[in-house]
């Protein structure tokens, strides 16, 4: 069938919206998610390393106290885009996020490039996060137990520093990282409600943590280490360029809120709770954030934060906090668990999403007949997973996770302008205020400048990602896509449903 047309045509053939939420309602998934489980999702993954690593040491390098500043000026930038996803979930409630916004607002070519992207920003960045857990773990039954377990078993074989590859002697493989993957795999199997119970679990494990550490540390501030608030600028950090460079840098822990829209085909109203999801996520993480990043620059000096766990560091300066130390330690684990388990999710979603519109192969698409879920890409996903966490150089990768989020947020922001006049008329429970050209221009302007600074060599490795996929795109995907039948089927519909609106009248 998409034989029939011309190649630019079918290249830049869209996915009908109506098809869209047709499929939605008729989805195998089950619904069984609330605004408070897709907010706990959005929370599960916005809040990691983040908040346990990234605070201290963007205090220490860039903006000293005035940290909690670039914290608030990251969850503006974040909230550009935010806005225009809430918008999107209104308007496709279906599963795929960014690509499913594309394909039927940008074109399949299109689609597939942000798929494609998508694929690997899952990835890579829960194969990091799995490599930080197996760390965190490490660490909190040394602290705790006293145990200590070999590196031939804990750690990659090799690193990537400088652009060259380290070989870490006596370093075999990274089996906690294995694990932790694979027993995450074997839940999301169960189902989505057992999924989503574990991941609320462990959220309230990690917010409480924080929340005892920000109150529990009151005490130990010294008002001293927050003067100046502002530190004098130095060697071009500090002062407000500091503060500027510290939002670039905590910037990039807001990243995830995305996936919360991978999960539309199995929330109760994904219509009205997505937009809620979205926005309530994104303002209790910006709450905790600030809270922690001005708890932890009072009880110690800025300047010495730059620290593996900069939290754990601090609290070493106070007597009789043991016991915070360890509940750190353990929101930690808890932090890294949500996020692996909400990353694995939103990869099978979007596996089976692809592959329903015939991008991928039919097995991606097939759900157990049991349990209701992507089975097949669920363990496709946790065994690529596994192999980059348990037996590769993280690092070399590192960067792409944030790489490709923006790319999916440049994505969706264009997505809201293009629909504003291709589709006006088309009913939004949630618009972007100020029209599409204030905060979804905005948002892509930031995004694409991010893009830019992330450096020359993460930038090569996005495009030859993204080559080998526009190779697949023509050798597979362009023979195999059902858009053009959803397109023809989409006509039908149109034409059944005039004559029985004159009937009706």
């Amino acid at each position: 069938m998409t034989n029939r047309i011309p190649l630019l045509q079918q290249m830049l053939q869209k996915k009908p919206i109506d098809t869209c939420i047709r499929q939605s309602k008729s989805s195998g998934l089950k619904r069984t998610l609330g605004i408070f489980q897709l907010t706990c999702l959005g929370i599960g993954v916005i809040i990691g390393t983040g908040i346990f690593v990234l605070t201290g040491r963007a205090a220490a390098e860039n903006a000293g106290p005035s940290i909690a500043i670039s914290f608030v000026i990251g969850a503006i930038v974040s909230g550009f885009s935010a806005l225009s996803y809430s918008e999107m979930t209104t308007i496709i409630p279906i599963s795929g996020s960014a690509y499913s916004y594309t394909i039927s607002s940008l074109g399949e070519i299109f689609g597939w490039i942000v798929g494609w992207d998508l694929l690997l920003e899952y990835v890579v960045g829960c194969s990091t996060v799995a490599s930080g857990w197996s760390a965190y773990i490490l660490s909190f039954f040394q602290d705790v137990f006293g145990v200590t377990f070999p590196v031939t078993v804990t750690r990659s074989p090799f690193s990537y520093k400088n652009d060259k590859f380290v070989v870490n002697k006596g370093s075999y493989i990274n089996v906690p990282a294995i694990f932790i993957t694979a027993a995450i795999a074997g839940i999301l199997c169960f189902g989505i409600r057992e999924s989503s119970a574990v991941n609320i679990v462990v959220v309230i494990i990690k917010v409480s943590v924080i929340i005892l550490f920000i109150f529990g540390s009151l005490k130990y501030v010294d008002r001293e280490n927050l003067k100046p608030f502002i530190p004098k600028a130095e060697n071009g950090q500090f002062g407000v360029v500091g503060i500027i460079k510290g939002a670039q840098k905590v910037f990039f822990s807001y990243l995830g809120f995305d996936a919360i829209s991978v999960v539309a085909q199995e929330a109760k109203n994904p219509q009205r709770d997505l937009p809620i999801a979205v926005v309530s996520s994104l303002g209790l993480c910006t709450a905790l954030y600030i809270g922690t990043s001005l708890v932890l620059c009072g009880i110690a000096p800025y300047k010495e934060l730059n620290e593996a766990a900069p939290i754990a560091f601090a609290l070493r300066r106070h007597p009789n906090t043991k016991y915070l130390q360890i509940l750190v330690s353990l929101g930690a684990v808890a932090g890294l668990t949500s996020v692996i388990l909400v990353s694995l999710l939103s990869q099978s979603r979007l596996f089976m999403v692809i592959a329903n519109d015939g991008l991928f192969p039919k097995i991606f698409s097939r759900l157990h007949p049991k349990f209701k879920t992507p089975v097949y890409p669920t363990i496709i996903c946790a065994t690529c997973v596994s192999v980059l966490a348990g037996l590769l150089p993280v690092e070399l990768l590192g960067d792409m996770t944030s790489v490709g989020t923006l790319f999916a947020f440049l994505s969706v922001n264009i997505c809201v302008i293009v629909l504003r006049f291709t589709d006006p008329h088309r009913h939004r429970d949630f618009k972007v205020p100020l029209g599409p050209f204030v905060f979804p221009v905005l948002g892509s302007i930031i995004s694409i400048a991010l893009i830019v600074v992330s450096g020359a060599s993460t930038i090569i490795r996005l495009f030859v990602w993204l080559a080998i996929g526009l190779v697949i795109y023509f050798v597979f995907a362009r023979r195999h896509s059902k858009i053009r039948g959803f397109i023809e089927e989409n006509e039908t519909y149109e034409e059944e449903e005039i004559p029985e609106k004159f009937t009706q009248a």
